[in-house]
C-alpha cells in the first residue's frame, strides 16, 4: 500500500460548528428552566398572596339555646304488667279444663277443675272425727255434773258426821272418812273439768285439721287470680298433678291491660330520670302509632357493670294493641337542670387546639373557639361552654381560615337542616 493512499482513510478532524450548536442548545435548556422556575415561584407568590387577601364566602348558623325537655331514645322490650305461674296446691287428676292458649279471663273464673278423691275421703274423716270428739265433750261435762254432785253429797256427809262427832253421837273416825270423801271428790271433779278442757282442745285441733282440708279441697277448683290472657298451658284432661312439687305449672296468666318496659338509662343521663317523666312508646310493627306512658319505678342505684339505670315505664294498653315480648323505642322527656347551646355538629372542627368552632362577629371577623360538648345528639351538639346564645359560628368552617380574617356571608340555597335530637 502507498503513503498517499493511508493518508487518504484518515477522516478530517471535525469542526466548530457542531460544538458550536451543542453549547447554544445546553444555554438554551438552562435558560427554559430558569424561566420555568421564576414563572413557578411567580404563580405561587402571586396564589399566595391572593389566599391571604381572599374573603371566603361562607355560611353561617345561630347557635340555638336549648331549653325544652331532652329527648332520650332507648330500646325496651314489654312486658305484662303482672304474671301468674299457676300451680296445684291440690293432688290429683285434672277432671276439666275451660281455658287453652289466648283465652280471656276475668278475674274468679274456673280454669281448671281437679278431682282429688283422696282429699275429699280425708276431708270426710276430719269431720267425723269432730262429731266423735264433740260426743267425748259431751259425756266429760256429763262426768264433771257427776263429780259435782258427789262433791255436794260428800260435804253434806262430812258436815253431818262432824257434827255427830262432836255431839257424840259418831266417832272421830267416820268424821275422818267423811273429810277424806270430800278431798277425794272434789279432786275427782278437778280431773273431770280437766277432760272437759282436753276434750274441748281436741275439737278445736280437729276442726283446724278441717278447715285446713276445706282449703285444699277448694285449690281442687283452680280460679283467675285476676283479669288477663291466658299465654301458657301445660296441662290437659286427665293428667296427674301433685301439690307443691316444684315443678311445671298448670297455666300462666298475664295481665294486658297495662304493660311495663324496661329500659337501662345511660349515667349522663340518669339524674333526670324520675317517676312521673313522660315516655312516648313506638314499635316498628305499628307505623304511624305512638303511645304515653310515664316512668314509674327504678332501681334508685346504677348498675356497677354498666353503669346504667334500670327504669320501668308502664303503657296504658286499653285496646290490647301492644303484646308482652314486643321491641320498642321508648322516648324519654328528660327535663333539663340548665339550658344549653345547641350546633350542628357540621360547625365543629378538631385540630390541635382540641373541638372548635369558628364564631363570626358583628365585624364578619373569625374567631375560634374552643368548646366544650355536654351531650352528643348526632346531627346536633350541645356545648358546656364556649359559646352564647347570641352567637354565630360557621357551617361547615374550610379549614384554612385564620383567626381575625374577614368573611363574607352569604345565605344557603337551602336552610340547614333543624337540630334535632337523634336516636340513641
Amino acid at each position: 500500500m502507498k503513503a498517499h493512499d493511508v493518508a487518504q482513510d484518515v477522516p478530517p478532524p471535525p469542526g466548530k460548528i457542531p460544538f458550536l450548536l451543542v453549547g447554544l442548545a445546553g444555554v438554551g435548556l438552562l435558560a427554559w428552566g430558569a424561566y420555568g422556575h421564576w414563572r413557578r415561584d411567580a404563580e405561587a407568590t402571586a396564589t399566595l398572596e391572593q389566599t391571604r387577601t381572599l374573603i371566603p364566602l361562607v355560611r353561617t348558623v345561630a347557635a340555638e339555646r336549648a331549653e325544652g325537655p331532652l329527648d332520650l331514645v332507648l330500646p325496651g322490650e314489654m312486658q305484662a304488667f303482672t304474671t301468674a305461674a299457676i300451680a296445684a296446691r291440690a293432688t290429683g287428676y285434672i277432671a276439666e279444663r275451660r281455658v287453652d292458649i289466648g283465652s280471656r279471663v276475668q278475674a274468679g273464673d274456673l280454669l281448671l277443675r281437679i278431682a282429688a278423691p283422696d282429699l275429699d275421703q280425708q276431708l270426710a274423716q276430719a269431720e267425723a272425727q269432730v262429731g266423735q270428739l264433740k260426743a267425748q265433750l259431751l259425756q266429760a261435762q256429763a262426768q264433771v255434773e257427776q263429780a259435782r254432785a258427789n262433791v255436794n253429797l260428800a260435804n253434806l256427809t262430812n258436815n253431818r258426821t262432824t257434827t255427830l262427832a262432836v255431839q257424840g253421837w259418831a266417832s272421830r273416825q267416820n268424821a275422818d272418812t267423811a273429810q277424806a270423801s270430800v278431798l277425794s271428790q272434789a279432786a275427782t271433779l278437778a280431773a273431770a273439768e280437766g277432760g272437759v278442757k282436753v276434750a274441748t282442745a281436741n275439737i278445736k285441733s280437729q276442726e283446724a285439721a278441717v278447715e285446713r282440708l276445706r282449703a285444699l279441697t277448694a285449690f281442687e277448683r283452680v280460679v283467675a287470680p285476676f283479669d288477663g290472657v291466658v299465654t301458657v298451658r301445660n296441662v290437659d284432661v286427665g293428667d296427674l298433678v301433685r301439690a307443691d312439687n316444684g315443678g311445671t305449672s298448670l297455666l300462666t296468666l298475664d295481665q294486658d291491660t297495662s304493660l311495663r318496659i324496661t329500659v337501662n338509662v345511660p349515667q349522663n343521663d340518669a339524674v333526670g330520670v324520675k317517676p312521673g317523666v313522660k315516655a312516648v312508646i313506638t314499635v316498628p310493627q305499628l307505623p304511624g302509632r305512638s303511645f304515653d306512658g310515664f316512668v314509674e319505678r327504678s332501681s334508685v342505684a346504677l348498675n356497677a357493670a354498666s353503669r346504667t339505670l334500670t327504669t320501668q315505664v308502664d303503657v296504658p294498653n286499653p285496646d290490647r294493641a301492644l303484646r308482652a315480648g314486643l321491641y320498642a323505642y321508648v322516648t324519654l322527656k328528660i327535663p333539663r337542670t340548665e339550658p344549653a347551646i345547641a350546633i350542628p355538629a357540621e360547625a365543629t372542627v378538631f385540630n390541635s387546639n382540641g373541638l372548635q368552632v369558628a364564631e363570626v362577629g358583628d365585624d364578619d371577623r373569625v374567631t375560634w373557639r374552643t368548646v366544650r360538648v355536654r351531650r352528643d345528639l348526632g346531627r346536633t351538639l350541645e356545648l358546656e361552654s364556649g359559646l352564647t346564645a347570641a352567637s354565630r359560628v360557621i357551617y361547615s368552617p374550610p379549614p384554612e381560615l385564620r383567626d381575625g380574617q374577614v368573611i363574607e356571608r352569604v345565605k344557603p340555597q337551602s336552610p340547614p337542616a333543624p337540630m334535632q335530637s337523634a336516636e340513641r
